[in-house]
């Protein structure tokens, strides 16, 4: 029979006892039935390794719990790391200010921290305040870092300079004990050209501006709308699970209305975008009608010129994919629905993703709890300074240790000894073991995760071996799991240790480029930018060469490295075919997300539009909302059909190369499917 895609035909192998071996086939084996069941612990030392950083791991948690102080979570941190209200030297500064918190609004301040001054105030501000040198006892008016206070203007421009004062303030409201800009200051500042010019903040308070005057209605309308929103994660999941059930009997049709609704959709966006592209490039005036600051946009002909290139290029890729690829979109199909059999005979295999789904959410809240006890471990340290044991009492030297209460009794006569905040005890602990705490972070989620790609592997692998279907072990998933956690745990400790290496290394060259930004160095930057991508595309290779290499060791039962090597050695083997398939495959199941995540959001927006009684300033927000949690809810369930996809596509080219279709040497893949591949099973 000839093959549907020649580019798929593979011809006779004469196969010899040989291994993985790069560039060698599979050795023939009659006594392989799938996943060994008779196999040993692999990659013991890093299991031991593994044990050992979680035990430490703990440890950290147990130290920073026992020398930490809930009490203080929320409490307020100044730049020196001085708790407001609470450190003596700021008992009476319960509050903290801020030289320019429109700084804190970028994405990487949860890691890096918000880069401005803070300092621990009495009160927060109550006017709003602007330097002006020229201004007589503007330097009174200040707002500067501890120990500093100008005696006149000149002083305080001088520290305004260095960024020691802030150059300006708002009236702020009190927040958790942090001054917050009042909104209605907001807009004096936005609309003061002096002040913009001053602070140079216009992008910033344009984002600030637009949440005061959208953000709200956003909320609003989400929780008005909490029925509509329910009602539609409740499709959503309805709708995956008749999606599955449907590829299973029907996995053709269904993937080409997918790819076929979603053309006609991104068409449609096209029409639609230069339609309104036109009328508002004709009608300019429109823009000013807006009522809203959604409306200005929406209103801008630019805004819809976006859209319709966006959407015209999305439109030719997809066009331009099924024209070239439709014959490997048949090979797709026919994997996709040995997948759909494969899962649908294993229920449980979707139900399973939640535990580690569990697991990492458990991991996740004991990282941010650690890395929230880490801030509280630090004391304030005071030092002696200026002491004359002439005039003082006591026994001190300048630079010892002292209390601030008692160091009050040396001071007689015309002592100037004072007890000065230096700094905070065990800080320097503090960076250590958040670097301490961000790896093992990273280790144990990839850990979690690889556990979870190994699990599935076992039971999809265990599922195309059975040459007999219904021969499938019902507990299929349960053995799967023991037959993980006891011989190969060591394995995935191997594998997500690389990973999070490799993740470490990245975080860290965004901290330099972070710090090094100010420098604004043409070259550094350029070596950074280099590196960051270079370790980018690393880590995408290791979690495909890591999946495939668990893969393997779901089936033969080897340590990482060897299965890392024949899964390499089999898909270079196999490279055009695999790389072809793999992404056709991602391809099929991204429209399918898509056409399922648009019809939910569809079915929302009309029943909000027509349905609802319920009058939302956006009506977009509900739809937009449960769009974006329908395509997680997809992804959620794609995923699992992705790892069968990449298991049972490396089981069949393992099972291409191991047999050969003879009476004593037939394949095991589905009759569909080497039909179309153009391949059969002699019966003699």
């Amino acid at each position: 029979m000839q093959s549907m895609d020649d580019g798929f035909v593979m011809a006779p192998r004469t196969t010899t006892p040989q291994d993985h071996n790069a560039g060698r086939q599979v050795e023939y084996d009659p006594t392989f039935q799938g996943p060994l069941k008779n196999r040993s612990c692999t990659d013991v030392i890093c299991l031991f390794l593994f044990i050992v950083f979680i035990a430490c791991w703990i440890g950290v948690g147990l130290f920073v719990f026992t020398n930490g102080n809930k009490d203080i979570l929320l409490l307020p941190v100044d730049s020196n790391n001085s708790r407001c209200g609470y450190d003596p030297h700021v008992a009476e500064k319960k509050k903290l200010f801020f030289f320019d918190i429109t700084k804190c609004l970028s994405p990487a301040v949860p890691f890096t921290g918000c880069p401005t001054n803070q300092i621990c105030v009495e009160e927060c501000p109550k006017d709003t305040f602007l330097w002006n040198k020229n201004s007589e006892l503007n330097y009174m008016k200040l707002k500067c870092v501890q120990g500093i206070q100008p005696k006149n203007n000149e002083e305080g421009d001088d520290f305004v300079n260095k960024g020691l004062c802030a150059r300006y303030h708002l009236k702020s409201n009190d927040f958790l004990n942090r001054c917050l800009y009042d909104v209605g200051e907001l807009a004096k500042l936005f609309n003061s050209k002096e002040l913009a010019e001053q602070t140079n903040q216009s992008m910033r308070l344009a984002i600030l501006d637009f949440y005061d005057k959208v953000g709200h209605d956003i909320i609003k309308d989400i929780v008005e709308s909490w029925r509509e929103i329910l009602g539609g994660i409740g499709i959503a999941i309805v709708a995956c699970l008749i999606y599955m059930l449907m590829l299973r009997w029907i996995a053709g049709p269904v993937v080409w209305i997918s790819i076929v609704a979603t053309i006609a959709g991104l068409a449609a966006c096209v029409y639609f975008t230069v339609t309104y592209y036109i009328y508002y490039k004709d009608h300019p005036k429109e823009e000013a009608n807006a009522n809203t600051i959604f409306q200005q946009y929406v209103r801008k002909k630019g805004f819809w010129l976006t859209l319709l290139i966006i959407s015209s290029v999305a439109l030719l890729i997809d066009v331009l994919m099924v024209i070239f690829l439709r014959k490997r979109i048949f090979i797709a199909i026919a994997i996709i629905g040995e997948a759909s059999k494969a899962v649908s005979s294993t229920l449980m295999s979707f139900v399973f993703p939640i535990f580690p789904w569990i697991f990492q959410m458990a991991i996740i809240a004991f990282t941010l709890v650690v890395a929230l006890y880490i801030t509280t471990i630090s004391s304030p340290q005071y030092e002696v300074k200026n002491f004359d044991k002439s005039n003082c009492n006591g026994d001190y030297e300048d630079g010892d240790s002292c209390d601030m209460n008692s160091f009050k009794k040396v001071r007689i006569n015309n002592c100037k000894a004072t007890c000065e905040f230096v700094g905070m005890g065990l800080s320097s602990l503090r960076t250590p073991l958040h670097v301490f705490n961000g790896f093992a972070f990273f280790w144990s989620i990839f850990f979690i995760s690889a556990f979870g790609q190994m699990v599935q592997a076992g039971i999809f692998a265990t599922w195309y071996w059975t040459r007999d279907k219904s021969d499938v072990p019902f507990w299929s998933v349960t053995k799967s799991v023991a037959r993980t956690l006891r011989y190969h745990i060591g394995t995935l400790a191997f594998g997500s240790l690389i990973l999070a290496i490799c993740r470490m290394i990245r975080v860290a060259l965004e901290y330099i480029d972070h710090k090094l930004k100010k420098y604004d160095n043409p070259f550094t930057k350029a070596i950074l930018c280099c590196m960051k991508c270079f370790f980018w595309c690393l880590e995408r290779f290791l979690k495909f060469l890591n999946k495939n290499a668990y893969i393997m060791c779901a089936i033969h039962g080897k340590n990482f490295c060897t299965s890392a090597k024949d899964a390499f050695s089999l898909i270079i083997r196999n490279i055009l075919r695999f790389h072809v398939l793999d992404k056709v495959t991602d391809f099929v199941l991204f429209m399918s997300k898509l056409i399922i995540t648009a019809g939910v959001a569809a079915i929302v927006w009309s029943f909000v539009t027509y349905v609802s009684e319920r009058q939302l300033k956006y009506i977009l927000v509900p739809v937009i909302f449960v769009a974006i949690v329908t395509y997680l809810v997809t992804s959620f369930f794609f995923n699992v059909y992705s790892m069968a996809v990449d298991t049972l596509f490396l089981c069949f080219l393992e099972d291409n190369e191991r047999n050969d279709g003879s009476a004593h040497r037939p394949y095991y893949m589905s009759k569909n499917l080497r039909a179309i591949l153009g391949k059969k099973n002699k019966t003699s």
